[in-house]
């Protein structure tokens, strides 16, 4: 176990609903619990003050993208990546492998790493495990994620195998290539959408000294369905008294679903994305903005939501971004990260209170 690091379940619920505590070198923090993207130290379009309002405690930022640009040295002279960007709280970094498989150019992966030209200037990278571990520890981190690698679905079974078992050994080699104390490691169960695979992954994992564990290689393009009967064949894997990270997910409907079987952690970049594009989260569903039925709409987007963006109408939103005001695309970015700060606040609430299942499906109406 890392230095300053640990979970507690508070509560759990034989259906699979639970809520803890997660402990870091920067703090304790609920689950569940959402983290939004900070890729390049930087949550897209929202400043970090404005991030801390919206009730986030814990950020996201990604090897690769720092890795490329400004680079990891840099930002460990700047106290690491948290330091970097003026977050207080606990941060996570993706491993790249994602963005391995997502962006870059020529991608050759072999039993050694990833080799692939930079999406930015085509200069030739090779990520391996052990690459991947010392960038991590450079950006510090209060989580680091292994090196896995993503492939995407629908995939053959050959090849699902083959990247699930090449994981598990980038694994291994990532635990043995750890040099800091005060990071914690998460390993990444692969398989694709084979029960089977899942199985094998998660238990081979669990035997190993990672202080967390993510599902990984979902929301590739599998749809909801599939990704929910993989998500019920994984967990019941996982070990108990550690947390499950849900990486790269997801839609509110899905994250709901998530924590119905047990998932901790979340990260998306919908939040900030669909707010640059207008499309506005809100317990009733969503709104979209650029609809001419928001014209004279003086309403709030949601009554009781505490964000700035909520202080004005929607036909004011609706105007700046008919106007290309870049406002418009902030505020419904700070709108939507709140939404889903406030989602996680109501969905742990209802797993305290015992009324989860019935909240899950008062959401789930209402949101669709």
């Amino acid at each position: 176990m890392s230095d300053g690091f640990g979970f507690h379940v508070e509560v759990a619920h034989s259906s699979g609903s639970r809520a803890g505590v997660l402990t870091t070198p920067h703090g304790h923090v609920q689950t569940p619990l959402f983290m939004p993207v900070a890729t390049l130290a930087s949550v897209k379009g929202v400043d970090i003050g404005r991030v801390a309002e919206t009730g986030a405690t814990t950020l996201l930022a990604n090897t690769y993208h720092l890795h490329l640009r400004p680079g990891e040295e840099l930002v460990s002279q700047a106290g690491g990546v948290g330091a970097f960007m003026g977050w207080s709280g606990p941060t996570l970094t993706d491993s790249g492998g994602y963005q391995v498989f997502s962006l870059a150019q020529q991608v050759k992966v072999t039993d050694h790493g990833a080799t692939f030209r930079s999406h930015l200037d085509g200069s030739l990278v090779d990520l391996t495990p052990e690459k991947a571990v010392a960038i991590q520890e450079l950006l510090g981190a209060d989580i680091a994620m292994q090196l896995d690698h993503v492939i995407g679905l629908p995939a053959s079974r050959n090849d699902v195998s083959e990247s699930m078992e090449r994981s598990l050994a980038w694994g291994e080699r990532c635990l043995k290539a750890r040099q800091k104390s005060d990071q914690a490691m998460f390993g990444i169960v692969q398989g694709g959408l084979d029960p089977e695979l899942r199985a094998v992954s998660a238990q081979h994992l669990r035997s190993l000294p990672f202080e967390g564990f993510a599902v990984g290689g979902l929301s590739v393009g599998e749809g909801p369905e599939a990704m929910a009967s993989t998500l019920q064949a994984t967990v019941p894997h996982l070990p108990t008294d550690k947390p499950r990270y849900l990486m790269g997910v997801g839609k509110p409907e899905d994250i709901v679903n998530a924590v119905a079987v047990g998932i901790d952690m979340f990260d998306c970049v919908l939040p900030t994305r669909c707010g640059r594009n207008a499309l506005l989260y809100t317990f009733d569903g969503p709104l979209r903005l650029r609809n001419s039925r928001y014209l004279t709409d003086q309403r709030p987007v949601e009554t009781d939501c505490p964000c700035v963006a909520c202080r004005h109408s929607r036909a004011y939103l609706r105007h700046l971004f008919l106007s290309g005001e870049m406002l418009g695309p902030v505020l419904a970015s700070i709108h939507n990260l709140t939404f889903y700060q406030r989602l996680m606040k109501y969905l742990r609430e209802a797993i305290v209170a015992d009324q989860f299942e019935a909240a899950r499906v008062d959401i789930l109406a209402r949101m669709n």
